[in-house]
């Protein structure tokens, strides 16, 4: 079982029922790699505020609650430069500093040893490597190793779909620069493989319709079996309209996506090279 610490009671808190870890597994789409309470705070502000908090990829999910389902902040901490630990204060409670390309964050554990195992388990992931903390247990450093192996082969993997992006041709009528993330011109059949060879990558692919005037969207759903599912999106005029039972008109690319990640609730995901770089300011 994974530990971590925050300003709570001493008693090791039990995990999130498995419906509601299934629930944040498929709104980050990152493999979870360690968690626990912590309290944070921002440059600028004055108080620590606990949550409940998981390290998943290179990314740090807040939760207000242990069995919340939904995060209400994250952080990128993957252009982590240094962590640096402060002493203990009069209640034991252990504060480090993670230096970021756009500020600082401060966070605080409970005590040294979970203030340790989390600024460890932190550059592990980031700096892709074990750091050489004496203080750290043997069985520690054993999860930390294992750790280090799952974000190499997900790094390869996030590779691999960057080749698979750059391979793709230009789209018609624009330039990759002013088309959704998710965007390849590559046909129905070529959408498919995509999208079951690269299954964290995500299941939604937007790409050239067959007259290669308009778009489409491929899905790809993991039910009691995979499925797939293909839409029509037609261009009129500045805007686009999705071929649903009932139409649906929108602005943009762009809020094609959205509205079906939106109207999921999560469930569809826009298949990208890379996790979102838009988080939450450190400042």
């Amino acid at each position: 079982m994974l530990r971590g610490s925050g300003d709570q009671p001493e008693a090791i808190p039990q995990p999130a029922p498995r419906r509601i870890s299934q629930e944040r597994q498929r709104i980050t789409g990152l493999p979870l790699y360690f968690q626990g309470y912590l309290a944070m705070r921002h440059s600028g502000c004055q108080e620590f505020r606990p949550y409940w908090t998981e390290l998943r990829g290179t990314m740090l999910f807040f939760y207000d609650d242990m069995k919340a389902p939904t995060y209400s902040q994250k952080v990128d901490i993957s252009a982590l430069t240094s962590a640096t630990s402060i002493s203990p204060d009069e209640n034991g409670s252990v504060q480090f500093i993670l230096m970021l390309s756009n500020g600082k964050l401060e966070l605080k554990a409970t005590d040294c040893e979970h203030g340790r195992e989390w600024k460890g388990f932190i550059l592990t992931v980031t700096k892709l490597s074990v750091p050489p903390d004496e203080s750290l247990l043997p069985e520690q450093l054993t999860r930390m190793q294992e750790v280090l192996e799952k974000e190499k082969k997900r790094r390869i993997m996030l590779n691999d779909c960057s080749s698979t992006s750059l391979s793709s041709k230009s789209p018609p009528s624009s330039t990759l620069a002013t088309m959704p993330a998710c965007f390849y011109a590559v046909s129905r059949q070529k959408a498919i493989e995509m999208l079951e060879k690269n299954p964290s990558c995500g299941n939604l692919i937007l790409r050239p319709g067959s007259d290669s005037k308009n778009y489409a969207i491929t899905v790809r759903q993991e039910l009691d079996s995979p499925r797939l599912k293909h839409y029509r999106v037609m261009s009129k005029g500045t805007s686009y309209v999705i071929e649903l039972e009932r139409r649906v008109t929108l602005p943009s690319l762009q809020d094609v996506v959205n509205y079906f990640v939106t109207q999921t609730r999560g469930i569809l995901k826009p298949f990208v090279t890379q996790t979102s770089t838009a988080e939450d300011p450190v400042s």
